[in-house]
């Protein structure tokens, strides 16, 4: 987090803080908006809903940016306001643009087990079977601890993930023997995976991307994957062994059923496979 953040952005981290926002969310919001900031040159309670709403056009035609970008500026601007700047909202509100319904990347088994098989160093190895086997995010495998292990339920203990959440997933056999394999090798300091030479610090987004690009990449898969890709695809392929959404749910951390459901989309069926329920009758 920058140290040289305008007086209104550090009220916003303390009001933040106060009401236990995640560490993600904090530092999001705060470049955020100190960006906007440095961008317009006028200060954060100078700055005119009209205004704001030009700077995110802007931000969309030239940058290209996301959707989810666009919805985190307005929502870092809605705490400013409201949280720090004691302003009502109602008067201010800006709409959120449309999200575009686009399916996520999902690999196949096989292109699983082959992105693994390619990867030849011990720790990004581990890394990835651990991060697909149990659906875990890119966040909570940097922070994922070795007391996270839980070998005698065969579980892994998601601390504080999404949304300040703890969870239990499933400890895959495959997964534990690596574990203990790269274990007995690194010997990390506090958390499962760190930087060479720099124990007890968390891998970087970028490396965790690296990792997964490069294994993709020496596999010969030609998909666009990125980290996230080995969650969804943990989902989609319990879902085609037929475990039931509520499952998925409690091991993928969704607060909502309808954000599970989603993946109902991406599952393979076998058509010939399913049985018509009109065939099941005596007529």
């Amino acid at each position: 987090m920058r140290k040289n953040h305008s007086e209104l952005v550090r009220r916003l981290i303390y009001e933040m803080e106060l009401r236990n926002y995640s560490g993600n969310s904090i530092r999001t919001y705060s470049e955020l908006l100190s960006q906007i900031e440095e961008s317009l040159k006028i200060s954060l309670d100078k700055i005119t809903t009209e205004q704001f709403k030009n700077y995110l056009h802007q931000r969309i035609k030239d940058d290209e940016v996301s959707v989810s970008l666009i919805n985190q500026s307005i929502s870092a601007y809605k705490v400013l306001q409201v949280d720090v700047l004691k302003r009502e909202w109602e008067s201010i509100k800006i709409k959120r643009p449309r999200r575009v319904a686009k399916l996520p990347v999902v690999l196949s088994i096989e292109e699983v087990e082959q992105l693994i098989a390619s990867t030849t160093n011990i720790k990004h190895r581990t890394l990835l079977m651990l991060a697909y086997s149990s659906g875990l995010r890119r966040h909570e495998t940097q922070m994922i601890k070795p007391s996270a292990i839980d070998s005698a339920r065969m579980q892994v203990h998601v601390v504080q993930g999404k949304g300040k959440k703890d969870r239990f997933t499933i400890l895959s056999p495959s997964a534990l023997e690596s574990l203990r394999t790269y274990y007995r090798l690194e010997r990390p300091k506090m958390y499962l995976f760190e930087p060479n030479g720099k124990k007890g610090c968390v891998l970087a987004d970028t490396t965790l991307n690296a990792i997964v690009k490069s294994s993709a990449e020496k596999a010969g898969i030609t998909k666009k994957v990125s980290f996230h890709t080995l969650r969804h695809s943990f989902a989609t392929h319990l879902l085609e062994q037929g475990v039931s959404l509520r499952l998925i749910q409690q091991f993928m951390g969704h607060a909502s059923l309808r954000t599970t459901a989603g993946y109902l989309h991406l599952v393979n069926v076998d058509m010939t496979r399913v049985v018509s329920p009109l065939d099941m009758m005596h007529l």
